[in-house]
């Protein structure tokens, strides 16, 4: 348990440039404080005193923000960055050294039965606002833009962005031409979509005010 928590600890020191040492990883990260309590509640949980586990759920959920169930199954290194507004699912499984911003949801449907939730494989980046939902797998490696929504499986050392979500990069090969797949700067394939459109209204607005000038339709 002592390795575990160390782990998790030098986790956020590997991946915050914020965070200085352990002790104020130890006091001061809301995500940490989450995810140890999601293990004493995942404890509960599995000796079928479910109500104690749920109590616990909601007490960190209103202490941090960040709702994890106590059915879900966490990895090591989990780093839950930020935290406010994440929501894990109860039968969701997420692996090792995986990361999670802000306002992330690992939810269902409303459609599915018993596996509910999705499974997120190790070494796995989920970015800001996205929402990964259903019983679907992230393989192993892959990045979730922000604001992306997930509905099918992702395949290993992918990047996955848009509403719904699709596969822009796989195992180092860009699937679309795109300059930038850090998660602070993924494509927006709704912005393209405006561009594009905005270009056919300008072609049209050029092919009206030509036929207006050489008298074609007057």
């Amino acid at each position: 348990m002592f390795q575990r928590m160390k782990d998790d600890l030098d986790m956020v020191l590997e991946l915050d440039p914020a965070a200085k040492n352990r002790f104020e990883v130890l006091l001061t990260y809301s995500g940490i404080h989450a995810v140890w309590a999601h293990l004493v509640a995942h404890w509960f949980y599995k000796k079928d005193l479910k109500l104690i586990a749920r109590i616990i759920s909601q007490v960190m959920r209103f202490l941090t923000g960040i709702e994890i169930h106590p059915g879900a199954n966490i990895g090591r290194r989990l780093f839950i960055d930020h935290g406010m507004g994440v929501v894990i699912g109860e039968t969701c499984n997420i692996g090792n050294n995986v990361t999670i911003y802000q306002g992330v949801t690992l939810g269902g449907t409303g459609k599915e039965d018993h596996k509910r939730h999705p499974d997120i494989d190790d070494n796995v980046l989920i970015a800001a606002g996205a929402k990964v939902l259903g019983n679907i797998r992230i393989g192993e490696s892959s990045n979730v833009g922000a604001n992306s929504v997930v509905l099918k499986n992702v395949p290993a050392h992918s990047t996955v962005v848009g509403i719904p979500g699709h596969v822009v990069k796989q195992h180092g090969q860009r699937v679309r031409k795109h300059n930038n797949f850090d998660h602070r700067d993924l494509p927006d394939p709704l912005f393209e979509k405006l561009l594009e459109l905005e270009k056919e209204v300008n072609n049209f607005r050029r092919e009206v005010g030509s036929e207006v000038k050489d008298g074609s339709h007057i």
